[in-house]
């Protein structure tokens, strides 16, 4: 049905990248969750009133909620669209990124006001006025929240939103919460125990997860994370497939919203190649990476010796060092000065991000010892990177 929509109401509706299409999907997302929300808030809040459920009633207020996380995800949608601006040179693409934290606070707020008054009614319990009529049609609305789930999900894959992956799950938990809330209305016919307020209990604190391990996901985007395997590979495979290229690293890849991501690589080339020769590879990298990828990629040259003997064997002695010490760790960028005394070894040591300053010291001083132990002379000057 979602698709029958989507076709009917968005205007090139293939072309996901386009940053007025993406906004329609938000939009169209938007638009469909105010009005079901609305009809689940009416329908929930008079069946709750009537049966005298404290959780079918805060489930009305979860549903009330989601209706502002669909205005949030419309204004996050229109936002997020803005052209880069003086002030914004990246563009407003991380405005999605608040959007969905706004939610996950909603969501967390929302539980703990079901928390709040769950204990207050298992302290002070009420008789609940079963009426089989009003739980079918309460049960019905366990179908529309999976519906939206679904529409969501599926405009989250099509336009790789996290807004629209939050609405999703918001909107699955809220399916789970309603099953339960009807299976408590059963099981409380049989018993004298608060059993629609336990319900309310584990509901509340079923939300609240949610609500927080969302929030998580959403700073930890916002902060930063590593680039996938995924996009590493397909990178690295451009870059690579470049005429001189001899190998790569330090990638670094920036995202600033969806459509909206920056990269940096740098290309190990030859020394003795022709610089503008292999400029105009760069550039045509940079350009195929653009299009096949729809990244901004920035790519710096940095020249290595392939022919000197003695260079390669040094560098394959440290290579050596490095992996009996870790298989994490390698090195790029490695020159070296010869003169009369000393023989300078100059490298960048990569390690993992999350390597203690002690065990970077401690790395750094045992290669320096593992070389020096060859030869008198070495004398290392090694700059620690992160593997990013």
């Amino acid at each position: 049905m979602i698709k029958l929509i989507i076709k009917k109401t968005i205007k090139n509706y293939k072309d996901t990248e386009n940053e007025k299409v993406r906004e329609s999907y938000g939009v169209l997302a938007g638009v469909l969750g105010i009005i079901c929300n609305f009809i689940l808030f009416c329908v929930k809040l008079v069946i709750g009133t009537l049966m005298n459920s404290i959780a079918i009633t805060s489930d009305a207020m979860n549903n009330l909620s989601d209706m502002g996380s669909s205005v949030i995800s419309i204004v996050s949608s229109k936002m997020s669209n803005q052209k880069p601006d003086k002030d914004h040179p990246f563009g407003h693409g991380r405005i999605e990124y608040v959007g969905s934290l706004i939610v996950s606070f909603i969501i967390i707020l929302v539980g703990f006001e079901l928390l709040r008054t769950s204990i207050d009614k298992i302290i002070n319990p009420e008789v609940i006025a079963f009426n089989i009529g009003l739980v079918i049609i309460l049960a019905l609305s366990v179908f529309i929240k999976f519906w939206m789930f679904s529409y969501n999900k599926y405009i989250a894959k099509a336009i790789n939103s996290s807004l629209m992956d939050a609405t999703a799950h918001d909107s699955l938990n809220d399916s789970i919460s309603t099953g339960a809330v009807i299976l408590s209305l059963f099981v409380g016919q049989f018993t004298t125990l608060p059993v629609d307020a336990i319900m309310g209990l584990l509901v509340s604190a079923f939300i609240m997860v949610s609500g927080i391990k969302l929030a998580k996901e959403v700073i930890d985007v916002i902060l930063g994370t590593p680039p996938s395997l995924e996009t590493v590979k397909k990178i690295s495979d451009i870059v690579l497939s470049g005429e001189g290229i001899v190998g790569i690293h330090d990638l670094i890849v920036h995202e600033y919203g969806p459509g909206r991501v920056f990269a940096s690589v740098h290309a190990e080339v030859p020394d003795d190649v022709n610089i503008v020769k292999v400029h105009e590879v760069i550039d045509e990298l940079e350009q195929r990476v653009q299009k096949e990828l729809n990244f901004v990629l920035v790519i710096h040259m940095d020249p290595i010796s392939l022919n000197d003997e003695k260079t390669q064997r040094i560098r394959k002695i440290i290579t050596e060092i490095t992996s009996e010490i870790s298989s994490e760790l390698s090195i790029h960028d490695f020159r070296m000065t010869d003169g009369e005394n000393n023989i300078n070894l100059i490298f960048d040591l990569v390690v993992p991000i999350e390597t203690s300053t002690e065990d970077r010291k401690k790395y750094v001083e045992t290669i320096s010892s593992k070389l020096k132990e060859i030869d008198s002379r070495y004398r290392t000057v090694i700059q620690i990177d992160n593997a990013y």
